[in-house]
């Protein structure tokens, strides 16, 4: 006589080649059926022709187990589907829970399926790599309050975190209060946030931002929203969060100057007064922030649309492969990592013993002098000023003679005479990308961080700058 038994299967996300061959099988030998009405569109194509069907609607849960235990007792083979895995948020709690309340010697089978944040996360790319919490921020069953002592461990603690019936026509701001919650207890606004709704289904939409650009109402209760941690990033499309095992492997561990520095601009991005920067000026604008501390710079640092961004695909390309710098504390202040992963040289020409003879003989600066003679051999360099004005006036004065033609300009220069004037000369030229500190601030150590921004713009959409410390 066969056993009387109760599968609860676990059927996947939606699609035919997310349910596993055990669930196919658990449904195929089923006499009864039972389920959520919705989910029977997934499987009916699996389960044999004088199967019975016990569907019902939603919150009708206790219901469904209540069936499916009497459909056992009386002598029945009986699955019970659940979407994703039947042990999250799912009916394997229930049926065990109630097994115990019947005192049932029904035969309890439960098989694993693969989750919607599972699914969802596949989708999205990589991004839960590390330790993760689950949240449901359905409070029918449990207390608001409860969920927001979740939602704060879960923030204090950097877990990704994937977030269950994030919203519904009866629940609209709860996934709004989980947002501000994280961003209180210290989730970055950059932190990056995925979304799926309807994953593995017809219906399927997915969607990456930020934390700060996340905007709830775009999400209902068929998606799942995924919030990276603290080493998340996008890259091409995809949110990542790495494991460790590349750089532990590669001998690059992220070292503890880095680290620092992360957080510092992780803090700084926060405080910022504005939060819709275009990305590679808001790339300058931390690094400027950073190593001044002058929150003045979103007033003053001006790029040209696109200059960060233009300038780092010449690098890219190989057309961009000198700098020149007004003076050596600048190119002291640009990263030899970065030059050396990059093929870049920095060229600073002071030194060079033909700039004093040049300077006494046309009665010019010693970095006048040195602009001429870094033009005459580097035309098309990207030129970087933290100290001289008059080295950046004589700049101007080649590019409008036609004897140079820069790859980009910073615009950095710092003092009190001829510094406001010099950085005027430099904006008509339109067609040069330009990065310019206004007014009378400035410095070496402020032209050498936005020449490194340049060269490590592919680490801005990630927001993990000092790779080359």
């Amino acid at each position: 006589m066969k056993k009387s038994k109760i599968t609860i299967v676990g059927i996947g996300p939606g699609s035919r080649e997310d349910i596993t061959p055990a669930a196919i099988e658990a449904i195929r030998e089923a006499d009864v059926v039972v389920g959520y009405k919705y989910y029977f569109q997934f499987i009916e194509t699996y389960m044999k022709p004088e199967a019975e069907q016990v569907a019902t609607g939603m919150t009708r849960e206790r219901d469904r187990a209540r069936q499916a235990f009497e459909q056992a007792e009386g002598g029945k083979c009986v699955a019970v589907i659940s979407s994703g895995d039947a042990g999250i948020y799912g009916m394997a709690p229930l049926i065990f829970e109630m097994a115990e309340e019947r005192g049932t010697d029904v035969e309890i089978i439960c098989l694993p399926g693969i989750s919607a944040f599972q699914k969802a996360a596949s989708l999205l790319g990589a991004p839960i790599g590390h330790d993760l919490c689950i949240i449901s921020l359905s409070d029918l069953m449990t207390p608001w309050e409860r969920i927001e002592k979740r939602i704060t461990a879960a923030a204090v603690g950097d877990f990704i975190t994937a977030v269950y019936n994030p919203k519904s026509h009866g629940r609209y701001w709860q996934l709004c209060r989980m947002k501000e919650l994280l961003l209180q207890n210290g989730r970055a606004e950059s932190t990056p946030v995925g979304y799926v709704r309807q994953a593995g289904r017809d219906e399927q939409e997915v969607k990456i931002t930020s934390l700060a650009d996340f905007d709830p109402e775009d999400t209902d209760m068929f998606t799942v929203v995924i919030i990276g941690n603290s080493q998340t990033f996008i890259r091409n499309g995809k949110m990542i969060t790495p494991r460790g095992y590349y750089n532990e492997a590669a001998g690059e561990g992220e070292k503890p100057g880095q680290s620092i520095m992360i957080e510092s601009f992780r803090t700084i991005e926060k405080e910022l007064s504005r939060h819709d920067y275009p990305l590679d000026h808001k790339w300058a604008l931390l690094h400027a922030i950073h190593t001044t501390a002058d929150f003045d710079m979103e007033n003053i640092l001006h790029t040209d649309d696109k200059a960060v961004e233009r300038l780092y695909n010449k690098v890219k390309d190989g057309s961009l492969k000198t700098i020149v710098t007004d003076v050596t504390m600048v190119r002291s202040g640009i990263r030899k990592g970065a030059l050396e992963r990059l093929g870049i040289d920095a060229k600073c020409y002071l030194a060079d013993e033909r700039v004093a003879e040049l300077a006494a003989s046309q009665n010019i600066t010693r970095t006048q002098a040195g602009i001429r003679l870094a033009v005459e051999e580097h035309p098309d360099a990207l030129f970087a000023f933290g100290n001289a004005p008059t080295a950046l006036m004589e700049l101007c004065e080649l590019i409008r003679k036609g004897k140079a033609r820069p790859a980009g300009i910073v615009a950095a220069p710092v003092g009190f005479v001829h510094v406001r004037e010099s950085k005027h000369m430099t904006k008509p030229f339109v067609h040069i990308p330009k990065i310019i500190v206004e007014g009378r601030k400035g410095g070496s150590n402020l032209a050498a961080t936005l020449c490194n921004a340049v060269l490590c713009y592919d680490d801005a959409e990630a927001l993990r700058p000092g790779r080359d410390l």
